[in-house]
């Protein structure tokens, strides 16, 4: 790319081209199957090369890295103009998850653009951010603009799984790639949320729950299912799982939690003080009416049983029982959580963690999300940025390994009609024109000025 283009004229936005690639790189790679049934069936080298040819084009040298054929990342650096300054990565994934066609208004794999709507698997989880990338760069590179700091862009595979072959490779294998980068931001941040009329929230995540998936194992004596057993490896089972699932967690909050909190409250108008002993945080969830969701399954660690294994014959007591539990840790709650399932399975059911990941937290006072939040609100004057943690986890808890502190950063301005949170993997997933033209314009924004 050529020198960056200095002076003191306002901060240039992306051109025109930008807004037409951005719609047909989202329309593209969704055509482009990536589903990640887990266990590793997938394959995304098509989509890694497709973005690895566009960021070609703009003079880039992507490289193609694989732990498994086929399962492809791509890793590029946009060389900045202050050798001195931290890196940025970028980072979004190229699989999706599961679609069944015949629940889907359009086929999930299409990339239909109808009436100013991209549908589509991948359309907000996270092909869109693919591309909001991809047309920044290459505008860019139309413009001739350089960044002041070098930013690393990573497409990553099997996010939507383990991320062994994604972006646990990388940061295990390929460390040198990320040299010199502090920060990333990634998705699941800056979309709007209307909680009432007239309110447009844009809800910047600064923290991600840690991932805790267990897998509980019951034993007992196998026998005739018509004679008395009082040592039933289902009974067993199902009495640890309905103990898990009946349990009530206490509030734990976290420094981003309490910034989301605060933040909501005054914007609601609800004086209180976060930090006393005798705050009540649920009393304050309640007040917020429709925008407590943002927070509210953040304040607690989680464990919702989410399957069961036993038997193979109905007059047959099989000897082992199994279940497993999709359970999310805030930020310094692993303690409590481990010692909550020591107790709770009780002594006739053992447990261990089938996977586990990082609780993250990001500084909400900091330059970069200070800078994150002008970037949204210079292209919507009228929106409101908050704080939040991810209730669920992305790549950059892999990331964070090489002391990479992650921010969600995906900017969506979407219709209240259309709910962000239902589509992530649900049926109908879509996104409109208009929301990543919003994206193109703010992603380039702070990435201009980051």
């Amino acid at each position: 790319m050529a020198e960056e283009n200095r002076g003191t004229e306002e901060v240039r936005g992306p051109d025109a081209t930008a807004l037409d690639e951005v719609v047909t790189f989202t329309s593209e790679l969704i055509r482009i199957d990536t589903t990640n049934r887990g266990g590793g069936d997938c394959r995304e080298r098509p989509a890694a090369e497709y973005v690895a040819q566009r960021l070609a084009d703009t003079g880039l040298e992507p490289a193609l890295l694989e732990r498994t054929p086929g399962r492809t990342n791509v890793v590029a650096r946009i060389a900045g103009t202050d050798p001195t300054a931290e890196a940025l990565l970028v980072h979004g994934h190229l699989d999706v998850v599961p679609a069944e066609a015949a629940d889907w208004t359009v086929h999930p794999f299409s990339g239909e653009v109808r009436d100013g709507v991209v549908w589509g698997r991948g359309a907000v989880d996270m092909k869109n951010m693919d591309a909001m990338v991809l047309a920044v760069v290459r505008s860019w590179a139309r413009e001739g603009f350089r960044p002041r700091r070098d930013i690393v862009l990573a497409y990553t595979a099997d996010e939507e799984a383990s991320a062994e072959d994604g972006s646990g490779f990388l940061a295990d294998r390929h460390p040198g790639l990320f040299e010199g980068c502090t920060e990333g931001i990634s998705e699941s941040g800056a979309f709007s949320f209307h909680p009432d009329p007239g309110t447009t929230l844009y809800p910047i995540a600064a923290g991600e729950r840690g991932t805790a998936w267990i897998k509980l194992t019951a034993h007992g004596r196998a026998g005739h299912g018509s004679k008395v057993n009082t040592a039933n490896a289902v009974t067993r089972l199902a009495s640890a799982v309905a103990r898990i699932g009946a349990h009530a967690w206490p509030v734990r909050l976290t420094p981003t939690v309490r910034a989301a909190l605060r933040e909501l409250a005054a914007l609601y108008g609800i004086e209180v003080d976060v930090d006393a002993r005798d705050f009540d945080t649920d009393l304050l969830l309640e007040k917020l009416g429709p925008a407590a969701a943002l927070v509210e399954p953040t304040v607690r660690n989680s464990a919702n049983p989410t399957m069961l294994d036993a038997g193979y014959k109905v007059n047959v007591i099989p000897g082992q029982a199994v279940a497993y539990v999709d359970g999310r840790t805030v930020p310094g709650g692993e303690e409590e959580f481990i010692a909550t399932m020591d107790r709770l399975t009780g002594p006739d059911v053992s447990w261990e963690f089938h996977h586990r990941e990082v609780p993250l937290q990001a500084p909400v006072d900091s330059p970069t999300f200070a800078k994150l939040r002008a970037a949204v609100e210079h292209v919507d004057p009228a929106g409101h940025v908050v704080p939040f943690s991810m209730s669920g986890g992305t790549d950059a808890k892999q990331f964070s390994r090489l002391g990479i502190t992650g921010y969600g950063f995906s900017p969506l301005k979407l219709p209240p009609e259309l709910d962000y949170g239902a589509l992530f993997h649900g049926v109908d997933e879509r996104v409109p024109v208009d929301a990543l033209h919003f994206g193109v314009r703010v992603l380039d924004r702070y990435l201009r000025t980051a």
